[in-house]
């Protein structure tokens, strides 16, 4: 039954990394004739299901079939070309009880005053609510994102149009696998005050969510960056811009760290206040935090500069033709312990 142990131990880290591709994995199973043609079809064209559901009537079908298939699989996909290139991650995971396949390439670190990762990229993109505005123009910051993120060597999954339901559940699939150096989450959403809204209008609070990746003795994040980017309203109220009259300027270890270091949470508003989003060119937060990782991390700004100059330059735009009438402030906070450095690859 090594087989269908194998399956079993490692299943909810092999369902969520094959909902990157669920079609080509589906279609190399197919080719191995894992399973009949009439399954294919069926597991093709489940009703009312998102990706994870495609992914676990999957595995759950191939574990039904018996531990021969099992290890057919397991075979598969340490073997096959296409998926070993398209599901790095696969090669971390232990398929046996006493070998453990080689590890990922990761990025190397420098001296200890900071990082260059590289790991994996999730984008939550809510668009189309049951009982919320559509959100128009989400589409452009989900694309902006993925593609500054690919540009710096991220693994970029994108889901779309997730109840809280299945926020939560993807978001606890993707706490187990290793994924490189770092892990970034990206959540374009409806919003209130401590929360963001799946498209079912249930609230998902954004301490539960950061508090999915707290540090652990078995999390494989444990020690690593983990940058969350909230694109949401927090609140109603709009917020207004005040006339400047002043300015100034001012020119050993432990073994152990808190399990909530090593966290950088940027929100694109401030407690209270709405988060502007033009409906075809998207969100000022999500835009100008794109271009900004495109101008300074081939400079080698840390990434706490390169948020400032963000903070700045959506704090100088105006949403209304009178000037100080409706603007909007980021928010950054962090419990990083070393300098972030991204890299384009």
């Amino acid at each position: 039954m090594e087989g269908i142990d194998a399956v079993r131990r490692n299943k909810t880290a092999i369902e969520a990394i094959l909902c990157a591709d669920y079609g080509l994995i589906l279609n190399k199973i197919d080719e191995k004739k894992l399973i009949t043609r009439r399954e294919y079809n069926n597991l093709k064209s489940i009703v009312g299901e998102d990706v994870w559901g495609y992914v676990v009537a999957l595995l759950d079908k191939l574990l039904n079939k018996g531990d021969d298939t099992c290890r057919a699989f397991l075979d598969l996909l340490q073997t096959d070309d296409d998926i070993k290139c398209t599901f790095p991650e696969l090669r971390n995971l232990q398929m046996s009880n006493t070998s453990l396949l080689t590890k990922p390439v990761q990025a190397s670190s420098d001296d200890g005053s900071g990082s260059q990762p590289t790991g994996l990229c999730v984008i939550i993109n809510n668009e189309t609510f049951i009982y919320e505005k559509k959100r128009t123009g989400t589409n452009k910051d989900a694309e902006s994102l993925a593609e500054v993120f690919s540009w710096l060597g991220f693994r970029v999954l994108c889901c779309n149009d997730q109840t809280q339901e299945q926020m939560q559940r993807a978001l606890n699939c993707f706490a187990a696998p290793e994924h490189g150096d770092a892990f970034v989450c990206c959540i374009l959403s409806h919003g209130r005050e401590n929360a963001v809204l799946g498209i079912d209008g249930k609230p998902f609070s954004i301490k539960d969510i950061i508090r999915t990746f707290k540090a652990t003795t078995q999390s494989t994040l444990t020690g690593k960056p983990k940058m969350f980017l909230f694109q949401a309203c927090r609140g109603r109220e709009e917020q207004q811009g005040v006339l400047q009259k002043y300015l100034q300027t001012d020119d050993h270890h432990s073994l152990s760290i808190p399990e909530e270091a090593d966290f950088l949470v940027v929100m694109s508003t401030v407690e209270d206040y709405v988060s502007f989003r033009h409906p075809i060119d998207g969100s000022w937060f999500i835009q100008s935090l794109c271009q900004q990782l495109k101008e300074g991390c081939p400079r080698g700004d840390d990434m706490m500069t390169i948020l400032q100059r963000m903070n700045d330059e959506v704090s100088q735009k105006e949403a209304s033709s009178q000037p100080g009438r409706r603007k909007q402030m980021p928010e950054v906070r962090f419990t990083l312990r070393k300098g972030l450095f991204l890299s384009p690859k």
